[in-house]
């Protein structure tokens, strides 16, 4: 017999392409790296989400883009020895998974693996983790476990687990049905076992690979040459591009859940949005006495039951709405009615069909050294603000088409133009000509503000030439 395993391997996905709360979300910053609700982003959450002795510190699976700013927000919060695992391509879930269940089964097969997506609004951390604790014995006896949300409106846009006759923490699952009708959804509720899919799994390491065995041997063959070939990044595990590339693109719940026999269903014993739409935010968050909800510099008159949200020092003022969406940023304004939320992924494909930048990052893009935040643009020339975090260093670069002009607002830069290196405090400025060889850094302990106006022939980010970079960055622009 097996030994049964009473502690937890948390895995969280960190996917996702920022469309759903745009222009809040960006593909550059998605929403799980947002704090939405109070100071902590929903990423940061759901890792403190697992603070408990059944879990180990949670594994990380993110895209390469997103890797410093998952390191940035786990330092925030002390979880600077959780793993960061890099997917080269998306390929859905159900590769993550055994990609999850593959890495843990180094230190023991049978270990318990939970899967859990980085973005959900769970505040009930305790009935969180009952909930978990009441599916690991059918986790233990082979079974994949899901957990279900009692649905409380025949909504279209989840999937619904249909459960059997049994009764208890822990039922049997029919089948999973995919995104419904409204009359179906209706008949769903009215039936009583039926559940919205949270896309939570608990499972061993071993039934999990076992699955794939027999339902998905191609996926199983590429995600252990993947992880065969895996190399490591600074504090990254970067899985193997080609191997991991073969992947089918496909949800666990295709793959695997609608074909296996052993599963089961736990319902979730406590509150839970997926924050799918921004109607959904405007239902999981306070309202004030007209049925608002208000961030940022907003001002109301006759507006009622309405989402309003402006950031980066937006006035934004309505009149005279009701039941609308609206989110204002530096460089981008979102107006809805609150019921046609989720066309909103609509409205970034088109916008990224006509090739707009808003619809990629914010005017503040964030690296590993800091951020830079466009502040004007003309023919020939821009303007940005550069902030760099104590101790940080851009790489040392040069580039074909663009001379620079740095301005010290704050702190102190330490400056390389070629064979120079020498420091600038507040109101001092240098030039860097063309094809120099430079670098900025910031040796102090408060963060350095520089103004930076560039002019040349060209001005795109991909401009750079980099000899050296203490984030491993010579082949990235």
């Amino acid at each position: 017999m097996k030994k049964q395993s009473e502690i937890i391997y948390p895995f969280i996905l960190s996917g996702g392409s920022g469309t759903r709360l745009w222009p809040l979300s960006r593909s550059a910053y998605p929403k799980q790296f947002l704090s939405l609700f109070g100071k902590k982003s929903l990423l940061q959450e759901s890792c403190l989400r697992l603070n408990s002795p059944i879990f180990k510190p949670p594994s990380i699976l993110c895209n390469n883009d997103h890797r410093f700013l998952v390191a940035e927000q786990l330092q925030q919060i002390n979880l600077s020895q959780s793993s960061i695992i890099l997917e080269p391509v998306a390929r859905n879930t159900a590769p993550a998974a055994l990609i999850a269940a593959l890495q843990t089964a180094k230190h023991d097969e049978n270990s318990l693996i939970l899967l859990m997506p980085s973005d959900h609004v769970i505040n009930d951390q305790a009935g969180f983790q009952q909930t978990i604790k009441q599916g690991m014995q059918a986790a233990q006896n082979n079974h994949i476990v899901t957990f279900g949300i009692k649905p409380a409106s025949p909504e279209t846009g989840y999937g619904y687990i249909e459960t059997g006759g049994n009764t208890g923490e822990v039922l049997d699952v029919i089948r999973f049905v995919e995104k419904p009708s409204l009359a179906k959804a209706r008949d769903y509720i009215d039936a009583g076992n039926f559940y919205w899919n949270a896309g939570i799994f608990l499972f061993s390491a071993s039934t999990m690979i076992a699955a794939f065995a027999s339902h998905a041997p191609e996926i199983l063959q590429y995600c252990r040459e993947a992880i065969a070939n895996a190399c490591t990044d600074l504090d990254f595990l970067r899985l193997d591009k080609s191997a991991y590339s073969q992947c089918e693109s496909i949800s666990l719940d295709y793959a695997i859940m609608e074909k296996v026999a052993k599963v089961k269903c736990v319902p979730l014993a406590s509150d839970w949005s997926d924050l799918g739409a921004w109607s959904s935010l405007w239902e999981a968050d306070k309202k004030d006495r007209d049925g608002n909800v208000t961030y940022g510099d907003v001002t109301l008159l006759d507006t009622t039951n309405s989402y309003v949200h402006s950031t980066d020092g937006a006035c934004l003022s309505l009149i005279g709405m009701q039941d609308v969406v609206a989110v204002a940023t530096s460089d981008a304004v979102l107006v809805t009615p609150k019921e046609r939320s989720q066309d909103v992924k609509q409205m970034v494909d088109k916008l990224k069909a006509n090739r707009r930048d808003q619809t990629i990052s914010h005017s503040r893009v964030y690296r590993p050294w800091g951020w830079y935040e466009g502040l004007s643009a003309g023919n020939r020339f821009q303007v940005k603000c550069l902030m760099v975090k104590p101790g940080a260093k851009l790489s040392l670069q040069s580039h074909h088409h663009r001379a620079e002009h740095w301005v010290v607002v704050s702190g102190t830069a330490e400056v390389t133009v070629d064979d120079k290196t020498f420091l600038m405090t507040e109101n001092e400025s240098t030039f860097i000509p063309v094809g120099t060889i430079h670098r900025l850094g910031n040796p102090g302990k408060l963060p350095t503000l520089l103004i930076e106006v560039q002019s040349g022939s060209y001005l795109g980010e991909d401009d750079i030439v980099r000899y050296e970079d203490e984030f491993n960055r010579l082949q990235e622009d």
